[in-house]
Formats: structure tokens, C-alpha cells, sequence
């Protein structure tokens, strides 16, 4: 029995455009980081005094000769909330229907919407709550979330749904384990360390989180100096095997972003925290979690294990 023409659609359009739109995703998953980044630095948290609209009667920001550059770039993140609501429907439409996939990566490809629907609704609990540093934090680490996830969903997205097959020794796999942990505690702590700052999101209260600012910068430090040393264990196991391809090429370049967060984090420090290097620093941050992600993926497959992949594998067992 043949498909309706709907379906029939569906199924050239999830041909043509499944990976581009995977691909947008995640990128606009990563720029909504930036522009969030920019709203909070910028001190336009209540740039629009209220939400869904952005002041009373409207949805666009009110032009008079008064008003500040606030309302326009809050207003800015919003409209590019609304394009990644999009792209994030086209996502769950052309990927998440597909039922020749398994359940779980349906699942998968329904995140970025769920995600950006609870983004939204968070977003605008931060507005009534007159920006409460708790929900500005959950705000940005459920960002980094669905950076993990999209990123996943990406490579996921053009890989076969065979049972998935390590291509590192158990004790490198419980080392990348902890790396993830760590992300965790180096983002939550980054978190942190922004609210306790100058920069911490709205103009009239600064340091809103009650913590010494400078402490939190030598323990988010700390975090990712363990980070990097997990990393370089990590590099060093899979070099000695002999790893090569796409989990030595994911490895290197979560080498390199993390090395380039470490700098900028310095800098930024010792510079007086400019705006445009903080902001620089959060999307170091999403790119650090999407090296992760990718890097995580790298170490399995779900295809046949080749000589080389199968080497490192065994040859990591005595590293």
C-alpha cells in the first residue's frame, strides 16, 4: 500500500534537508548562547520590562529619543529565540518522524524543541522574577544542554543503528566519563563565578550571587586545570595506541578549545573582565561543550570496527 502524499513529502524533504537542518541546529543552539551571553553582559535582562510581550500593548520595543540600547538587544535575543523555535520544529518534523529510526533517536531529535519550548517559558520566568540569579544560571546550563544534545544529534543523525561498539579500553572510557563530569562542574562553576561578578546581569545589582568573585575564579580555575589533566591522560593513552581518524582528530580539537578557553579566561580576568572577552569566553564555553559531545560520540560506533579502530581499542588495555 503506498504512502499518502503528505508522507511521500516528508520523506523527500527529510532526504533534502535533514542534515542542514541538524546542522542549523546546532549552530543556533550555540548562537543563542552568544546573544544571551551579550544580554546578560550588558546588564538588558529587563531591556523589555515584561514577557511574552516586551512592554505592555507590544511586542517590539517602543522607540522614543530616551531609550537605551537595552530593550533592542533583549528584543534581539527573543527574535532569535523565535528562529531557533523554528529550526528546532523542522528538527522534530523532518528527523523525529522518521520511523525507520529507533525510538531513542526520535527522542533524541525532540529534544532541541522540548528544550527551546522550556527556554522560553524559563526566559520569561527570569523577567517576572526580576532576574533571579538561580534561574539566570539553570537559563544558561540547560543552553549548554541542548549544545551537548544537538551536537550528538548531529553526528548521531548520518550514523547507522546497529549496537554501538567502544573503540577505547574500558579504563580510557571511565577516564572520558570524568572528563564529562567535569564539564559539568567547570560550566556550573563558570556559572557561578559570572553571577558573583560585575557582569552578573543587571546593572542596578551587581554581584548578585553573595560569593567572593575572586575565590570563585581560583575554583573555577582549579576545575579546569583537572579538566585538561583528565585530557591530556586521555591524549596520551589513545597517541600511544595509535588512535587516528575521527576520535584522534575530536580529541586534538577539544585540545585546542580547551587550551583557548584557558587563555581568554586569563585574560579576561587580568583585563578587568571587558564585555566583548567575557562574552568571547561563553562561546568558548558552548564550543567546549559541543568538543565534548563530539568527542564522547567519537569513541564508539555503531558501524564495523576497522583494524586500526579495533588496535587502539585493545592496545589502550595495558596503556
Amino acid at each position: 500500500m503506498s504512502q499518502s502524499p503528505a508522507l511521500d513529502l516528508l520523506d523527500r524533504l527529510r532526504a533534502r534537508l535533514g542534515w542542514p537542518v541538524v546542522v542549523a541546529n546546532t549552530i543556533a543552539q550555540i548562537g543563542i548562547i552568544v546573544t544571551g551571553g551579550a544580554v546578560r553582559l550588558t546588564g538588558s535582562g529587563l531591556g523589555c520590562s515584561t514577557w511574552p510581550e516586551c512592554e505592555p500593548g507590544s511586542f517590539t520595543p517602543q522607540f522614543h529619543r530616551a531609550m537605551s540600547i537595552n530593550p533592542l538587544i533583549e528584543f534581539g535575543n527573543r527574535t532569535l529565540t523565535g528562529v531557533l523555535l523554528v529550526i528546532a520544529v523542522l528538527v522534530a518534523l523532518l528527523v523525529g518522524t522518521d520511523r525507520s529510526r529507533p525510538r531513542s533517536f526520535r527522542w533524541l531529535a525532540a529534544a532541541p524543541l522540548l528544550g527551546v519550548l522550556a527556554q522560553a517559558v524559563i526566559g520569561g520566568i527570569t523577567v517576572l522574577f526580576h532576574l533571579n540569579p538561580a534561574i539566570v544560571a539553570v537559563h544558561l546550563l540547560i543552553s549548554m544542554t541542548l549544545v551537548a544534545l544537538s551536537t550528538w544529534l548531529m553526528f548521531r543523525y548520518r550514523e547507522g543503528d546497529g549496537p554501538t561498539t567502544s573503540l577505547v579500553d574500558p579504563t580510557t572510557r571511565t577516564l572520558v566519563r570524568v572528563l564529562v563530569a567535569l564539564t559539568v562542574v567547570v560550566l556550573t562553576l563558570g556559572v557561578v563565578v559570572t553571577g558573583a561578578g560585575p557582569h552578573s546581569g543587571d546593572e542596578n545589582v551587581g554581584y548578585r550571587f553573595a560569593v567572593d568573585p575572586w575565590l570563585m575564579a581560583k575554583v573555577h580555575a582549579a576545575s579546569v586545570w583537572a579538566f585538561l589533566a583528565v585530557l591530556a591522560v586521555v591524549v596520551v593513552r589513545l597517541r600511544r595506541a595509535g588512535a587516528r581518524g575521527r576520535l584522534w582528530t575530536s580529541a586534538v580539537l577539544l585540545v585546542v578549545v580547551t587550551l583557548a578557553q584557558g587563555v581568554i579566561g586569563y585574560v579576561q580576568l587580568y583585563t578587568g573582565l571587558p564585555i566583548w572577552l567575557v562574552n568571547l569566553h561563553m562561546l568558548g564555553a558552548a564550543l567546549l561543550t559541543a568538543g565534548v559531545s563530539s568527542f564522547l560520540f567519537a569513541t564508539r560506533t555503531r558501524g564495523t570496527v576497522d583494524a586500526p579502530a579495533l588496535a587502539v581499542s585493545r592496545a589502550t588495555e595495558g596503556v
